[in-house]
This record gives C-alpha cells, sequence and structure tokens, in this order.
C-alpha cells in the first residue's frame, strides 16, 4: 500500500522510543529497516490516557492471538483504535508478552543500567508532555513468540526480512509510540538491535 507524498518520517533509533500525533483516518507503518527488529506499540486515546490499545482485550475482539489483516485492536474501552490493513512481514507478531523492564533485565542476570520498553515509552511520552502511572501490556510487532504443546513459550528471532513492515489505520485521534525493543540477553532481535521506522501519511 502506497502513502501520500506527504508522508511524516520518525526514526526510532536502537534501543530508544518515540511518540508521534495521529489523527484518525492517518496510516502508521512501522518497519524493520535492518531486518529481525522488534517493535513495542503503544497507543493512547487522545485527550483521555486511561483509554489505550489493549492486547487482552483484542485478543478477545478477534479471537486471536495477533489479528490478521483487516482486524482490529480495541481499547480498554472495546473501541477499536487501529485497524492492521497491511502486513508485508511473515505475519509473526505478539500480544502476550509484556514490555520489557529493568527488573526483567536483573532477573536475566544484568547488572547495571539497560535500556528497556517500559522506560522507552515512559520518556518518549515525556516529550510530549504526557505522563503514565501504569504501563499497558504493547503489541510486540515482529516478534516471534510460540507456544510448545507442553504449553511453554519459545522465544524466536524475529523472521522479518529488511524492509518489513505492518501498516494500521488510525480509528480514533491517538498517540502511538513505538519502541525499538533494546532485548539482547534473548535471542528475539536477531544478531543485533537494530532501529525502526514510523511514516504517517493517508492513503492516496
Amino acid at each position: 500500500m502506497e502513502l501520500t507524498s506527504s508522508i511524516t518520517q520518525v526514526t526510532v533509533p536502537a534501543r530508544q522510543g518515540r511518540a508521534v500525533r495521529v489523527r484518525a483516518g492517518d496510516l502508521v507503518r512501522v518497519s524493520t529497516p535492518r531486518g529481525a527488529q522488534v517493535g513495542d506499540l503503544f497507543a493512547f486515546v487522545s485527550g483521555d490516557l486511561t483509554e489505550h490499545l489493549s492486547a487482552s482485550h483484542t485478543r478477545g475482539h478477534v479471537n486471536r492471538l495477533f489479528p490478521e489483516v483487516g482486524e482490529q485492536f480495541v481499547t480498554t474501552r472495546r473501541r477499536p483504535v487501529l485497524t492492521l490493513v497491511e502486513d508485508t512481514s511473515p505475519g509473526r507478531h505478539d500480544m502476550l508478552i509484556p514490555a520489557c523492564d529493568p527488573e526483567r533485565y536483573r532477573q536475566l542476570g544484568h547488572t547495571g543500567q539497560h535500556a528497556s520498553c517500559a522506560e522507552n515509552l515512559t520518556t518518549a511520552l515525556r516529550e510530549l508532555g504526557i505522563g503514565i502511572t501504569t504501563v499497558p501490556q504493547p503489541v510486540n510487532v515482529f516478534m516471534d513468540i510460540r507456544a510448545a504443546p507442553n504449553g511453554e513459550l519459545e522465544w524466536r528471532s524475529s523472521p522479518a526480512a529488511a524492509g518489513a513492515a505492518v501498516t494500521f489505520r488510525a480509528e480514533l485521534d491517538c498517540v502511538v509510540v513505538v519502541s525499538a525493543c533494546p532485548q539482547d540477553l534473548v535471542g528475539i532481535n536477531g544478531t543485533e538491535t537494530g532501529p525502526l521506522l514510523i511514516e504517517i501519511g493517508t492513503a492516496p
């Protein structure tokens, strides 16, 4: 799907996050320029940050672990906030795993400071003058988590090739945040962490 020439592009540097304001009807494309980079995606309804994209409500809404193209992500009030309109990746995304945070890295044996998606979220929102008290569970685009027959989760490297992208249509005015996941202790991001790209436009 082509976007119009009036596209806003925001680079999300490796291990960092960025927030963008979008209006209902805008298209939001998230791509992995190098491939195999997971992105934690959040969306907060403009004017009421207590209403936000909810992975758990979306699972119930679409009766799937991740919606197919044409299906919707809903908020904590069960209103559609984003619709998945195109996916050029292998379609492996995740709505089970919470955002990584400092405690997660401590439990994995890391000592000292380590970037995390939870902190990237709050930092990115703070740059827009927005504060939150709770980190929602994100939609983890390009993240390949599978359930084994015994119920255990398998953490696989992202299969997204260089340039793979997912495109969403905003159904509500909202603030979208994308974190280029800094996880380097579990092999979800290929051989190294990398950047992501956010593009905002409209359909021609």
